[in-house]
This record gives C-alpha cells, sequence and structure tokens, in this order.
C-alpha cells in the first residue's frame, strides 16, 4: 500500500489533491458538533498537504439524512486549519471554487450524502465528475473502509492513489492485532451477536483472554443458563463453543436496573426477571484486572455499559488500568465511536491508551478478514 508520503514533497507543490477524509462527526440537537476526535485525527494528512503546497479538496460524508450539509464540519475544521466550504461537489460553484485555489489551500466540499444512491451503487459517472476535479486521490477514511461506495473503490481506479497518513497508522496498528503479541487481552461489546459473534470467535483462537461487556455480553448470559430479565439481546444466540471456550472469561457480576429505575450490582445468577443489565459489576473488574496487567497487547472495541445513562464507572476503572499498563510498555488499540466517547464521559486522558483508531465496524472487520475492499483497492 502506497502513501501519500511516498510521492516526493516537492512533486506536491500545486498539485490537486482529493482527499477522502472520515469527517462522519457527531451533532448535538442544535446542529453543533459534539466530539472533534475524527477532525483531530485527519489533521497530520491535511497539514502534509498544507506544508507541501498542495492544492487539497477534502470530500466527506455526515450522518444519513441526505439534506445534511457539511457546514457544521467546515467549522470545526476551521478551528485547526484554514479551510474554505463550498455548498457544492462536482457542479460549476466547485468547479470554479478548485480552479481559484492557490498552493497550500484547502476546501472541504459538500456532503456526499446528498447524493447516496450514486455514491453506494459506485455510479461511474459520478465518480468520473468528482475525480475531474483532482490530479491525486488519497484515502483518509478508515472508518468508512469497508464500504464499497464510489468514493472509496472507485476513486482511485481513476486517479494515482494513496493511503493518508491516518489510514497508514491504521492498517499498521491493526496488523498487530491480527497477530498479538502474548499474553494478549481483548475487551469487545456492541449489540448484534449476529454480527459481532464471528469477531468474538476469532479473538478466542487468536487472544489469550476475551472479555465480552455490552449488550452482547446479555447474550452470552443467556446461552449459559442465566436469566437476563428485561436486557437487551441480540436475535440470534451464541453456540456452546463461544460461550464455553476456555480463554472466554466469565462474567460474574453485572449492574442493573430495576423498574424504579434504581440501579444495584447483583450476581449474574441473582438477576431477576425485572431487572435490565446496564453495566457489569466491580467483581467482574477485578476478574479481568490480572489479565490487563499481564497483557503485552490489549485490544478495546466497546463499553462496558451503557454510558449514555452515565454508567461509566467500570469503563473508567478498565481504562485506567489499561493507561497504567500502557505506560509500562504494552502495547493498546481502542476503538469504536461509542468506546472513545464512554472513555471521555468518564474522564479518562485518552492519549495515554495507545492507538485510537477512527473506525468501529471498520476496525473489527479488518480484523477479521485482514483488509477492507477501500484498503486492498489501494495495492
Amino acid at each position: 500500500m502506497k502513501c501519500i508520503t511516498d510521492i516526493p514533497v516537492e512533486e506536491l507543490k500545486g498539485k490537486r489533491v482529493l482527499v477522502r477524509a472520515g469527517l462522519d462527526l457527531s451533532l448535538e440537537a442544535d446542529g453543533s458538533v459534539s466530539d472533534v476526535f475524527r477532525v483531530e485525527q485527519a489533521l497530520p494528512t491535511l497539514r502534509y498537504l498544507q506544508e507541501a503546497g498542495a492544492r487539497t479538496i477534502i470530500i466527506s460524508h455526515i450522518g444519513r439524512d441526505p439534506q445534511q450539509t457539511n457546514a457544521p464540519v467546515a467549522k470545526a475544521l476551521s478551528a485547526f486549519i484554514k479551510v474554505a466550504y463550498v455548498a457544492d461537489i462536482f457542479g460549476r460553484v466547485a468547479i470554479d471554487m478548485v480552479a481559484a485555489m492557490q498552493p497550500g489551500d484547502v476546501v472541504l466540499l459538500e456532503n456526499l450524502r446528498q447524493h447516496y444512491d450514486l455514491e453506494k451503487a459506485q455510479d461511474m459517472d459520478f465518480a468520473k465528475s468528482i475525480a475531474a476535479l483532482g490530479e491525486i486521490y488519497v484515502n483518509d477514511a478508515f472508518s468508512n473502509s469497508h464500504r464499497e461506495h464510489a468514493s472509496m473503490v472507485t476513486l482511485p481506479k481513476l486517479l494515482p492513489h494513496y493511503a493518508g497518513l491516518l489510514v497508514r497508522d491504521e492498517v499498521n496498528n491493526l496488523n498487530e492485532a491480527l497477530k498479538p503479541p502474548h499474553p494478549a487481552f481483548v475487551m469487545i461489546g456492541g449489540s448484534k451477536f449476529e454480527t459481532k459473534g464471528p469477531v468474538v470467535k476469532s479473538f478466542l483462537q487468536t487472544y489469550d483472554h476475551v472479555f465480552v461487556v455490552g449488550a452482547i455480553a446479555n447474550d452470552i448470559l443467556k446461552a449459559r443458563g442465566f436469566a437476563i430479565g428485561r436486557s437487551k439481546v441480540s436475535d440470534s444466540v451464541p453456540d456452546v463453543a463461544i460461550s464455553t471456550h476456555a480463554n472466554l472469561v466469565p462474567l460474574p457480576d453485572v449492574t442493573v436496573e430495576g423498574l424504579d429505575g434504581h440501579a444495584s450490582v447483583k450476581k449474574v445468577e441473582a438477576v431477576g426477571a425485572d431487572d435490565m443489565i446496564v453495566d457489569i459489576g466491580p467483581d467482574a473488574v477485578a476478574a479481568v484486572a490480572p489479565f490487563i496487567e499481564q497483557a503485552n497487547f490489549i485490544l478495546w472495541n466497546g463499553p462496558t455499559g451503557i454510558y449514555e445513562k452515565g454508567y461509566t464507572t467500570y469503563t473508567k476503572q478498565i481504562a485506567l488500568m489499561i493507561a497504567h499498563r500502557v505506560a509500562e510498555g504494552a502495547t493498546c488499540v481502542i476503538g469504536g465511536g461509542d468506546t472513545i466517547a464512554a472513555i471521555d464521559a468518564a474522564g479518562v486522558d485518552k492519549t495515554k491508551l495507545g492507538f485510537l483508531s477512527t473506525g468501529g465496524g471498520a476496525m473489527l472487520e479488518y480484523i477479521l478478514q485482514g483488509t477492507l475492499p477501500a484498503i486492498s483497492v489501494l495495492g
């Protein structure tokens, strides 16, 4: 896989570089950006190109609403780097804006999701219209690299193509997660065991200790014969080869909410019909503590509890243990928007936790497959 740094820096001056960025940012109810993590992760590539004197044209998507614009993204980005925003993608306004760019200029085009049907269908005319704006294509959207969209897999067929610094670093760090140094510990959460099951099964083969949290932990408890009350469960149930695997760390206790909304900690065998599991418990933290303390490699995807409702205590405790182990020399890779948001909500400095991936689904898919559609097309 070629990286943009493989081009002699002097050859970038004045070049129109089309950067597919991963700026799908979370917004507050008032439309303002609630988290600039992905903006910060995009900056190394954008600044590299700007300092090289390239004319950088950013394309990205935000949300699922085709009426959503990249205006809030432009505002968030402008706090870090000078950028001009144009509410157009391949029309006359965008063409004129690109033509007027000077070396070092950065332009952000409109939300690609405004043409989602063409994007999803890998429409060649759509891709050619965007490709005409640039001379070089750079994929710096790792978080979207598992999507076979026109901006991800068709554009690199039309222009000289390279990985951005973010994608380069994501691939390098996740390649280590494919064959981690031992002892290796992984914590995975989220929902929908039907999609997470293959990843969990893969982890059980390659990691010494696998700790399942979040809604998919309820699935494993149910498969092991425990009552889970009103807790969220998936459509499919883990098979016995997963739920009883020797490398799976059993969940000894959980935090539950009763019908009155009151939270309490219970042993897994004591969960009642009216209980809803909202987090792990202190015994669960104690159970994984020695595995974290011994681990040479740690992979984390998914908070321990429903952080949106304030259940961050045990996520925080585990994050602090991981930070201590990283300080001692262990390698840690953390991914998923909810994971990083939960760490932030818990008040832990995420910069002390190792490598932070911008991908959630993309990260797990890469670990499962060893590549992604938009990565393999880069060569």
